[in-house]
């Protein structure tokens, strides 16, 4: 006959809340270790806790036949997880020890007219509960040092990708080159520090913008080109890249840029060539000034000697007065060759720059080629010295503001500004015109390349010159929207 089925009693219900809020606390033990905010004392105890409520269980749930010891298990695996294989066995040890010591006393404490469980049965219930204990012990134990031996390995192997992953980050930010990667749908995926740095833009704001914005016709250098140069605009201004496009390995159609800025590079070889095609051409202008001026001379002192005979006929007069006009013309542009070809060498003195460019631009505003012009001048508040020739230096400033002024035209701006950066001192004029074309860029320092009529075209040759004399630098840019710009470098 089957019995029926018996609801769990009220204390059945306590005692299974006793059991998982003990081993609810173990598990809170086992975190608090692995965190570091509990020690092994915390451990022990926690386990010498499980042993005794499994003891108390026991003893109420009616001693050797109870159901309840496989709770001693418990204990001996919550000591395996909290503490080590040692501490199992130890467990194990005291589990056998208490579950003795609770079927002792019971049977001593049992009345003489209780039931008495006979001796063989408790021998078995002990030995068996002692086997399956120790058992436990050395399972559990063992698969917790695999455990932390993996846990281990694991911890060890995050340390080191973490580690990778942060001298990947070191050695992508600190290279000198920049990189770019972009997925098949040639969108950009990365762009390193100094990529950000050269192009002036957001690494981060770059991420996922189509790779022809950010530089402008790669993708026919695309898949593969070992190195090419490619001109791009940046909110800095023109920068020239040299620049090599291959596959990214490990992701189809991906692919990898690496680039650097060549514009200083660039601009360094064009001033050597300039440089070259100037000395030879000095060279030739000495040559030709000293091959002329003799003859002049000769030429005009005739023209002299014909006009102290003063003639009455007006013809010979107009025509002697004509000679000696062009042969001062000729002599002052031959004076102009030979001061271009052969420069004087600068008598370099301390000089206040802000007071030179000050009174020079205040000059210059006498000048009718200014009058229709707007001049500005901006100078630091802080006084600015510098070992310059201030002849030499002053010329070149009224050859650049002049022609600043007769590009700008009527209601045009020319604007002079001195500033100090590192240490050098750097002069910029600026016109609002930005007429000059690349083109013309190539050949606007040569001598007698001039776009004025009735110019001579070694203003700006001699300009050079005088600058490159103190060791100082001149460049250009110009741009219909933005004017053009001449900037003069000078050491400190």
């Amino acid at each position: 006959m089957t019995q029926p089925v018996q609801e769990p009693s009220r204390a059945d219900s306590l005692s299974f809340a006793v059991i998982a809020g003990a081993y609810l606390l173990t598990v809170v033990t086992g975190l608090r270790l692995r965190r570091g905010t509990a020690g092994r004392l915390d451990a022990t105890v926690q386990v010498v806790g499980d042993v005794l409520i499994a003891t108390g269980l026991v003893y109420l749930s009616g001693g050797a036949d109870s159901p309840l010891t496989f709770l001693y298990s418990l204990a001996v695996i919550g000591a395996a997880v909290v503490l080590d294989w040692r501490g199992a066995l130890v467990a194990a040890a005291v589990s056998t020890f208490a579950f003795t010591a609770l079927l002792l006393v019971m049977r001593l404490t049992t009345p003489a007219g209780g039931i008495m469980v006979s001796p063989s049965r408790v021998l078995f219930v002990l030995g068996s509960n002692a086997l399956a204990l120790v058992l436990i012990a050395v399972l559990s134990g063992y698969l917790s040092r695999q455990l932390s031996a993996t846990g281990g390995a694991l911890s060890q192997s995050e340390a080191d990708l973490r580690r990778l992953g942060r001298l990947q980050q070191l050695i992508l930010s600190s290279m000198p080159s920049g990189l770019v990667t972009c997925d098949i749908h040639r969108r950009v995926t990365f762009l390193n520090t100094a990529g950000s740095g050269i192009l002036q833009e957001d690494a981060l704001a770059c991420v996922g913008q189509p790779l022809e914005k950010l530089l402008p016709g790669v993708s026919v250098l695309a898949p593969r080109s070992i190195r090419s140069e490619l001109p791009v605009q940046t909110p800095g201004g023109k920068r020239v890249l040299g620049l090599s496009v291959s596959p990214l390995e490990g992701e189809a159609g991906a692919l990898l840029i690496v680039f650097q800025d060549l514009t200083d590079l660039r601009r360094m070889e064009e001033d050597l060539k300039r440089t070259d095609r100037l000395a030879s051409l000095g060279t030739l202008s000495a040559q030709l000034a000293h091959e002329l001026r003799n003859p002049l001379a000769s030429m005009r002192g005739s023209a002299q000697l014909l006009a102290q005979e003063q003639s009455k006929d007006p013809v010979v007069q107009r025509l002697t007065g004509i000679l000696t006009r062009e042969s001062d013309r000729l002599a002052r542009l031959v004076e102009d060759f030979l001061r271009f070809a052969r420069p004087p060498q600068p008598q370099r003195r301390p000089v206040a720059l802000d007071t030179l460019v000050s009174e020079t631009v205040d000059m210059l505003r006498a000048d009718p080629l200014t009058r229709e012009v707007t001049l500005e001048v901006r100078v630091p508040p802080q006084p600015l010295t510098a070992p310059v020739d201030p002849d030499q230096l002053r010329q070149v400033l009224i050859n650049l503001v002049r022609n600043g002024c007769q590009a700008a035209g009527a209601r045009g701006t020319v604007r002079v500004a001195l500033a100090r950066v590192d240490e050098e001192a750097q002069i910029r004029v600026w016109d609002s015109a930005g007429s000059i074309t690349e083109e013309m860029m190539g050949h606007l320092f040569e001598p007698f390349f001039t776009t004025r009529s009735g110019g001579t075209g070694l203003g700006l040759s001699t300009a050079h010159s005088l600058i490159r004399a103190h060791g100082g630098t001149i460049r250009v840019s110009s741009h219909p929207a933005e004017g053009t710009e001449f900037l003069v470098g000078l050491p400190l």
